[in-house]
C-alpha cells in the first residue's frame, strides 16, 4: 500500500474540512475517529490509523465499549492521551443517548434494550438492575442491584423491590445481562421472575417485565424469530407489545437475538 501523508490529500478529502463543509453525517467512521486522533505516526497517516483501530477492535461498537487502556493496547501509535480522548467521546455519546431515551415512555423490551445496551451489553459480569417507572412508564431512575460472576448474579426479591418502595415507583422493570451474549433465560432466571412477580403483588407494585440483555448473533432468521428452550408468557414483535400467553411447548420468540423478555408485560 502506498503511504500518503494527510497533507498530500485534496483539501476536500480532509476529515475536519469535510465535516465543516458537508456536515458530520457525511464522514465515515474512520474519518470521525481521525478528527479525535489528529495525527498519525511515521509511515501511517491518521486515516489509515483510524481504520486499523476499528479493525483491531473488531467493530466500532466494540471499540466504543473499551476502556482507554484497552484502546491504547490494540493499536500502535495510540497513546494513553489519545485513547482517553476517544474513550471520553464514546462515553459522552452513550450518555446523550441514554438521556434522550430516559425522557420517553418505556413501552416495550426493545425500549429497555435501547436504553441499557450501551451500559450493559459488554459487561464481563452478570449485572442486575431495575428501572423504576412512574404512572406514564417514564423512567424515574435506574438502580443497580448486584454484580455477580461471569455467568451468575445474586439478587433477592427484597433487594429488587426495596428501591421501588424508597422511590415510590408505580412500577418497575427488572433487567440483567448475559456476558455470554446468549439472552435465553436459564432456569434460575425463570424462578427469579416468578418470585419477584409474587412479591410485587404483595406490595402492590407493578412488575412490568424481566428483560435479558445479550449481544447480536446469527441465531435469528430474516424475520427475527429467536429459538429458545422454554418460552415464557409473552411474545413480542419488533416495536409492538402483545399480551399473549404461551404454552410450555411454545419455543418461537419474536424478538431480536440480543434481547429476550421473560415476564408478562403489563403496560
Amino acid at each position: 500500500m502506498t503511504y500518503r501523508k494527510l497533507q498530500e490529500l485534496p483539501s476536500q478529502s480532509l476529515p475536519r474540512e469535510k465535516l465543516l463543509r458537508q456536515g458530520r453525517h457525511s464522514l465515515s467512521n474512520a474519518e470521525l475517529l481521525a478528527i479525535f486522533l489528529r495525527m498519525g505516526i511515521k509511515g501511517k497517516n491518521v486515516l489509515d490509523m483510524s481504520s486499523d483501530l476499528i479493525q483491531s477492535a473488531g467493530s466500532l461498537d466494540a471499540l466504543a465499549h473499551m476502556e482507554a487502556a484497552e484502546i491504547a493496547n490494540i493499536c500502535k501509535g495510540i497513546g494513553m492521551a489519545k485513547a482517553a480522548t476517544l474513550s471520553a467521546a464514546f462515553e459522552l455519546g452513550a450518555r446523550a443517548l441514554r438521556e434522550t431515551l430516559s425522557r420517553q415512555p418505556i413501552q416495550t423490551p426493545e425500549d429497555v434494550y435501547d436504553y441499557l445496551t450501551t451500559a450493559m451489553r459488554w459487561k464481563e459480569k452478570e449485572t442486575v438492575l431495575v428501572l423504576l417507572l412512574d404512572t406514564k412508564c417514564r423512567l424515574i431512575k435506574p438502580v443497580e442491584i448486584s454484580s455477580g460472576t461471569l455467568n451468575e448474579s445474586i439478587a433477592h426479591p427484597r433487594d429488587i423491590l426495596r428501591p421501588t418502595v424508597i422511590h415510590n415507583a408505580y412500577g418497575f422493570i427488572l433487567a440483567h445481562n448475559h456476558p455470554s451474549g446468549n439472552p435465553a433465560p436459564s432456569r434460575t432466571d425463570d424462578l427469579l421472575t416468578e418470585r419477584v412477580r409474587e412479591c410485587s403483588k404483595l406490595l402492590g407494585v407493578r412488575f412490568l417485565d424481566h428483560v435479558i440483555i445479550g449481544k447480536p448473533t446469527e441465531t435469528t432468521n430474516k424475520n427475527g424469530v429467536y429459538l429458545c428452550g422454554r418460552a415464557s408468557e409473552m411474545a413480542i414483535s419488533a416495536g409492538e407489545a402483545t399480551q399473549q400467553t404461551l404454552t410450555a411447548g411454545d419455543t418461537l420468540r419474536h424478538l431480536p437475538s440480543a434481547i429476550l423478555s421473560t415476564a408478562r408485560l403489563c403496560y
